[in-house]
C-alpha cells in the first residue's frame, strides 16, 4: 500500500485522517459511517491537511478502536488493521468493510444510538430516508418500478428546477410525507436519483 499517494487523493467517502484516537463515541461515528456506506480506510497518525504526524502508541489506538467497533457500534463492527511506517513514523491503517448488516448505530455522549453515513468527507447523522435507503438496499437486486403519476410530477418538477425537498414532493403530490418518502426511497435505492445531505438540508436531483 502507497499511503503518501492515499494521502494525496485527500479525505472523502472512503479515505478518514485522525491524527490520533481521542474519543470511542467519536471514533464509533466513522466506523458505522463507513459500514453503513461503501465501506472506507482510517488513517490514524495522519492530520487533516495530510501531514504525517504518527501514532505514539499503536496499541492504544487499536485497544480503543476495538472497543469503540464492538461496544459503541451496533451490531459490532470488525475492523482490520496494518501498521506502515512511513518515514520512521508509524501510520495505523483501519479498515472497514461495506457491512451486510447494515444500518448500523453508533452509541453518542448522551448514550443514545444514532445512524450515521459517509457523504464526500464527512459522517453525517443519516435522516430517515437515508436509514430507510440503508436498510432496503441490503441485499436489494434491482427493483421494478412502475411510474405513476407522482413520478412523473416529480421528473417534471426536476426538469425545470434540478432539485426537489421531501417537503416540496410532498406538497408537489399532495401526498404524506410518508407515501413521499416510500417513493423517494424506491428511486434512490433503483438509482433514478440521487440524495444530497449535509448538516442543513436533504434534497434530491436525478442521476
Amino acid at each position: 500500500m502507497n499511503i503518501k499517494r492515499l494521502i494525496l487523493q485527500g479525505e472523502g467517502t472512503t479515505l478518514d485522517f485522525k491524527k490520533t484516537i481521542t474519543s470511542t463515541e467519536k471514533i464509533a461515528k466513522s466506523l458505522v459511517a463507513f459500514a453503513n456506506n461503501k465501506g472506507g480506510q482510517l488513517l490514524i497518525g495522519v492530520a487533516d491537511d495530510g501531514s504525517i504526524k504518527g501514532v505514539k502508541s499503536e496499541d492504544e489506538e487499536r485497544y480503543m478502536i476495538t472497543k469503540s467497533a464492538h461496544q459503541f457500534c451496533k451490531p459490532a463492527i470488525e475492523p482490520e488493521f496494518e501498521e506502515i511506517y512511513v518515514d520512521d513514523k508509524l501510520v495505523l491503517v483501519v479498515k472497514i468493510a461495506a457491512s451486510d448488516t447494515k444500518p448500523h448505530y453508533a452509541l453518542d455522549e448522551n448514550k443514545k444510538w444514532w445512524v450515521y453515513f459517509r457523504v464526500k468527507d464527512k459522517s453525517i447523522l443519516a435522516s430517515k430516508i437515508i436509514v430507510d435507503v440503508i436498510k432496503k438496499s441490503n441485499g436489494s437486486s434491482g427493483q421494478l418500478i412502475t411510474y405513476t403519476e407522482q413520478e412523473k410530477k416529480l421528473f417534471e418538477y426536476l426538469e425545470t428546477q434540478g432539485r426537489i425537498t421531501l417537503k416540496e414532493f410532498s406538497k408537489l403530490t399532495r401526498s404524506s410525507y410518508r407515501q413521499a418518502q416510500k417513493i423517494l426511497v424506491s428511486l434512490i435505492i433503483s438509482g433514478v436519483i440521487r440524495p444530497h445531505t449535509s448538516e442543513k438540508e436533504e434534497y434530491f436531483t436525478q442521476v
